[in-house]
């Protein structure tokens, strides 16, 4: 028989009974709210944890969204401090070995990365017995998503993560990482094909997310980072880029971006028009892209303001961008065994051509008619990347993979918080830089 229910934000209140900040041992309940075997025997109890997996990884300065791109604009020199008092962020800035265990947006990253997993396979394992298929699949799917960049974001940032919640767990290599999050997302496209999702359970999320399409797209991001570049190719090729997939905010839960960012100019912002890209790569300044991303203000410094998707508090963040898959696919073709640098080159063009996408977004440049080495267009893939997804806290991954230099970062892996290492034997050494 099916359940129906109506679950607001406000509902999210469930999933913040298991909360308490995590160290090594992971202990994530607390005994002055519900116990588990409560809020998880009821349909309403289990989408109440899956609805709070959001709010946990999009929520204000604490969260997922807000340290993985602040995280990842500092150390690829995309944003410049405006106010020094903001300690962790200047830290981040500063880089190098000004970044150590204490740096409080990686703390706040690595446990909230670890809460939104443990809280995720509790909603998993709950989900498997329902006896709603259809409703289960729902809830299987937009739980993966999250748990899904939970994983990556662990492993974007750091040079092991962990092999899961208890007490002194031992970690793996992060490309083992994204391989999970890819089995992971399997796991969860298998049940949505056998069962599609019910509209009483889209009806009990927020709006905004389109989940079948959004694992797809994350999976090919995936894939692409560890490696798996006929995956990755074939995967891209199959999501719709005429389908918005977004995080949705409200005047309760803004943009975190804009709340602290933007409607501040207190923390920091863009360094200018260049993206933070060496002059050599340096975006073309009739590059639409670049008034789409930064705004200018002629009189009052900083004269370079954040724009984009941080334009106000309630403006839409996407899960991923129409040009992210088409630069998948051309990096791939360009990198496979046996390139195909022509129409690797194609879609690179359809980035540089397009006026406009479903979020407004588009180079309007004209094609690169010349054909490009594999070394050129790998350069060209890379520097569109960097403009296309500015702002986006996926550009280090990028730096690694396309060996930039180490002059171009302020760190490329980070150190492990003191929290996990003071309680956890098997904290991997920090790397050097």
């Amino acid at each position: 028989m099916k359940k129906t229910l109506k679950v607001s934000w406000a509902a999210t209140a469930l999933a913040l009974a298991l909360f308490v900040l995590p160290g090594c041992e992971k202990n994530f309940t607390d005994p002055n709210n519900a116990s588990d075997q409560v809020v998880f025997n009821t349909v309403r109890g289990i989408t109440g944890v899956a609805v709070g997996l959001q709010r946990t990884y999009t929520a204000g300065r604490a969260s997922n969204l807000y340290n993985r791109i602040t995280t990842d604009g500092f150390s690829t020199k995309q944003f410049f401090i405006v106010n020094r008092g903001n300690i962790p962020e200047d830290q981040l800035e500063r880089g190098a070995g000004f970044v150590d265990g204490t740096n409080t947006i990686l703390a706040g990253l690595w446990t909230s990365s670890n809460k939104i997993i443990y809280d995720a396979n509790n909603v998993l394992e709950a989900a498997y017995n329902l006896g709603d298929e259809n409703y289960a699949s729902g809830l299987i799917g937009y739980t993966t998503i999250f748990k899904a960049l939970a994983i990556a974001d662990m492993a974007m940032f750091w040079e092991q993560v962990p092999t899961g919640n208890g007490v002194n767990v031992t970690f793996k290599p992060r490309i083992d990482g994204f391989k999970e999050a890819i089995v992971e997302i399997d796991k969860a496209l298998g049940e949505i094909n056998a069962n599609p999702i019910s509209a009483a359970f889209l009806a009990n999320i927020p709006a905004g997310i389109e989940i079948p399409n959004t694992l797809r797209a994350l999976k090919a991001r995936f894939a692409l980072y560890a490696g798996d570049y006929a995956l990755a190719n074939t995967t891209a090729n199959s999501v719709s880029l005429t389908t918005k997939s977004v995080f949705t905010f409200s005047g309760v839960n803004q943009n975190p971006i804009f709340e602290t960012v933007t409607a501040t100019n207190n923390v920091y912002q863009p360094v200018d028009s260049t993206m933070g890209l060496p002059v050599a790569i340096a975006p073309d300044l009739a590059d639409q892209r670049i008034p789409f991303y930064i705004t200018v203000n002629p009189t009052i410094a900083p004269r370079f303001r954040t724009r984009g998707f941080a334009r106000d508090g309630l403006y839409e963040m996407p899960l991923w961008l129409p040009g992210e898959m088409l630069l998948i696919r051309a990096e791939c073709l360009a990198r496979q065994a046996t390139p195909d640098l022509p129409t690797a080159q194609g879609l690179l063009n359809q980035v540089l051509t397009k006026t406009t996408d479903i979020y407004g977004l588009g180079a309007a440049l004209p094609a690169i008619n010349t054909p490009l080495s594999q070394a050129d267009l790998l350069t060209q893939i890379y520097r569109n990347r960097c403009i296309e997804l500015f702002m986006s806290g996926l550009k280090l991954e990028d730096m690694r993979r396309f060996n930039r230099p180490n002059t171009e970062k302020g760190r490329n892996l980070m150190p492990y918080p003191f929290r996990e290492r003071d309680s956890n034997t098997n904290t991997p050494p920090d790397p050097a830089f």
